[in-house]
């Protein structure tokens, strides 16, 4: 029987949580879409997601269809690969190849914690965004454990590392990480510096990466139910520029 059975026995009807931090990010995310909008994957990567067994949670991912157009940028060429983006663009400099105020909302998911200049990155958000479009981004707490650990791990072995605790994830999925923006203070501070009005806040969904044994599960899901907001596993940040 799978852990997620034992502490979270909904998980038995559908194969998700009550509390599976996917689902929560991109209901929100997908409230906010028009069928007019155009959509900037930020770090869209080669589709993933196509793999995950649960549809409603993959079928929330997918924003083309949905809306005018979907648009991904990408450092690794291979995200032009992802079949759920109208276009795809290569980026391997700090300016985005995109217009002035050409895109309705940004998607940032699982990426903020690789970018090394979070100035560039927010500075673009705001340029490429028209006014009132929105900026979601989903990223890790750099002060939870998970985080933590991550960081005093050399960036050569994270394949490996964790390749183990996610389950075999591939390691063309895996890029360094820099965490220069990943506290509540820091997203804060430059949602306010480049003019959004905006919520940041932890959420803590089901301990995953502690899947290896039924001790370390257990330890993750008192830290998920007990823990102060602080220590949450991931930040949400919603925005809406200002012009």
């Amino acid at each position: 029987m799978r852990y997620e059975e034992i502490y979270y026995p909904e998980f038995r009807f559908g194969g998700f949580t009550d509390i599976d931090g996917t689902i929560v990010f991109y209901n929100r995310v997908n409230s906010l879409l028009d069928s007019s909008f155009t959509v900037l994957d930020a770090g869209c990567g080669r589709g993933a997601f196509a793999e995950d067994p649960v549809e409603i949670r993959r079928n929330l991912r997918i924003f083309k269809g949905k809306v005018s157009k979907v648009i991904g940028i990408d450092v690794d060429d291979s995200a032009k690969e992802n079949p759920f983006i109208d276009e795809f663009y290569a980026i391997q400099v700090y300016s985005w190849p995109l217009e002035n105020d050409s895109i309705d909302l940004i998607v940032c998911d699982y990426v903020l914690e690789h970018i090394d200049n979070p100035d560039n990155f927010f500075s673009e958000a705001n340029r490429v965004l028209k006014n009132g479009g929105y900026l979601c981004i989903r990223t890790p707490n750099r002060w939870n454990y998970i985080a933590l650990f991550a960081r005093l791990t050399p960036n050569k072995y994270h394949s490996k590392v964790t390749n183990i605790v996610q389950n075999g994830r591939k390691e063309m999925d895996i890029f360094p990480t820099f965490y220069r923006c990943n506290s509540f203070r820091k997203l804060r501070y430059m949602m306010s510096s480049y003019n959004f009005e905006f919520v940041v806040y932890g959420y803590e969904a089901e301990p995953s990466y502690l899947s290896l044994s039924r001790f370390a599960y257990r330890l993750g899901v008192l830290h998920q139910r007990f823990a102060p907001s602080f220590l949450r596993a991931v930040i949400f940040a919603y925005g809406k520029v200002k012009k």
